[in-house]
């Protein structure tokens, strides 16, 4: 076989996510099905999902009540679009509802089907935003180091986790963004001051880093970051796919940092993951230009097949009431000051280098002599589901319907796995 040729894998129809092909192919998890905060696999195994699948199982999996609710509104109305004249009344109900919870006053809301459609509409709404109030040259996106924001073309291009944005031909997808310091507002008002606030449309930044490495924000720093946007007119947007609806311990984590957001994306624990929702809540003085009564007023062309979808919208409804009647916003709280008990224990194991906690997510940091990619790989045999995240980095984020063991026992596996993993490399 000739040098530059390789032996073509073989493997399921289904082209894996995320995934180096040649690493996961063959000894690939099939899920088949859950309950709680348990998945099950085809091979018979039982996990605990210590991820809440992509971070957004909050209330756990297989609940009836989600399922009943979508059942009950396909047998009423599957869906019908929200195009022009037309609405559906499970779509302008969950819209009051998030609404009545934003952080913001006054909004409108875009629904759509997830964390990807969101950003995109957001940065998009953003730069027409500044061509209608006469300033064009408004057209540069910021967002931060290590930041991730789906894989859109929006998304792709303001990544700040290089290897989601390269190898397409050009530096960015979509011309005209920039990346900010993560951590140093100062060094945020540098790149502004070099760009030129008079080229920037948006700031988009995620209150708690979760892809990059599971990193809460340093202390007034998205307080810097909003200041910076009034200051230069710059729209703030703020990416609450992951930290929306409890996560943090308050319904939307721009409450937890004291932020009012221009806009804010959200979608995972809106419906839990039970249906593909997600969108954005839009301030005043975004949405009033395209509400004029005026025969010159301006379309804002978003939309998909599914925005707005009735069943979604109605699982959505269940869940949030779900997140209300169990008192799950409260346990975060309670979870969140049992794993910083629990990771601070776990910091003195050899192999960690270091652990974070924001909410009820967290991130343990492994020594370079370990790989957190082969420690979650352990933890599976141990019974557990991690992740591995930029940074060597586990990522803990489980249902908000965890007990107190059971995050116990997950810590605990992890430091068990570091230890047997640095004995057996030394």
């Amino acid at each position: 076989m000739p040098e530059n040729e390789f032996r073509v894998l073989d493997g399921p129809a289904l082209w894996s996510a995320q995934a180096h092909l040649p690493s996961v192919l063959g000894r690939q998890l099939v899920v088949t099905r859950a309950e709680g905060s348990y998945v099950h696999t085809a091979d018979g195994r039982a996990l605990f999902d210590g991820t809440a699948g992509l971070w957004h199982a909050n209330v756990g999996h297989a609940r009836p009540e989600l399922a009943d609710a979508a059942y009950a509104q396909m047998r009423r109305l599957e869906t019908y679009h929200v195009f022009g004249r037309y609405l559906n009344d499970r779509a302008v109900e969950l819209a009051d509802r998030l609404a009545a919870l934003s952080p913001v006053d006054d909004v409108k809301v875009i629904l759509n089907s997830g964390g990807s459609d969101a950003i995109d509409v957001a940065c998009k709404l953003a730069r027409r935003h500044w061509q209608l109030a006469g300033r064009p040259a408004k057209t540069i996106v910021l967002s931060r180091e290590f930041a991730y924001h789906g894989l859109h073309a929006y998304g792709t291009s303001i990544a700040g986790l290089e290897f989601n944005r390269t190898g397409y031909g050009s530096e960015s997808l979509v011309p005209e963004t920039a990346r900010i310091s993560a951590d140093d507002v100062a060094a945020v008002e540098r790149t502004v001051a070099e760009i030129g606030a008079e080229h920037i449309a948006a700031l988009v930044a995620e209150p708690v880093q979760g892809t990059g490495g599971v990193h809460p924000p340093s202390p007034g720093y998205l307080e810097g970051l909003q200041r910076i946007c009034r200051d230069n007119d710059i729209l703030f947007v703020v990416d609450e796919v992951i930290t929306g609806f409890g996560r943090t311990g308050t319904m939307f984590a721009s409450e937890r940092y004291g932020l009012t957001p221009d806009l804010l994306t959200f979608a995972k624990g809106v419906t839990s993951g039970y249906a593909p929702l997600g969108g954005v809540l839009i301030a005043p003085a975004v949405w009033r230009p395209f509400y004029r009564d005026s025969p010159d007023t301006p379309v804002f062309r978003y939309g998909s097949t599914y925005s707005g979808h009735a069943t979604a919208c109605a699982v959505a409804l269940r869940n949030l009431a779900l997140l209300e009647e169990e008192k799950l916003l409260p346990r975060v709280v309670e979870l969140e000051f049992l794993l910083a008990q629990e990771l601070e224990v776990l910091r003195t194991v050899p192999g960690v280098a270091g652990t974070r906690v924001a909410g009820f997510l967290g991130g343990v940091t492994l020594d370079d002599h370990l790989g957190a990619e082969a420690v979650a790989d352990e933890l599976v045999d141990h019974g557990f589901v991690t992740r591995p995240l930029r940074g060597n980095t586990l990522q803990i984020s489980p249902p908000f319907i965890t007990t107190d063991d059971e995050l116990r026992q997950l810590v605990k596996a992890i430091g068990t796995v570091v230890t047997d993993q640095g004995d057996r490399r030394g």
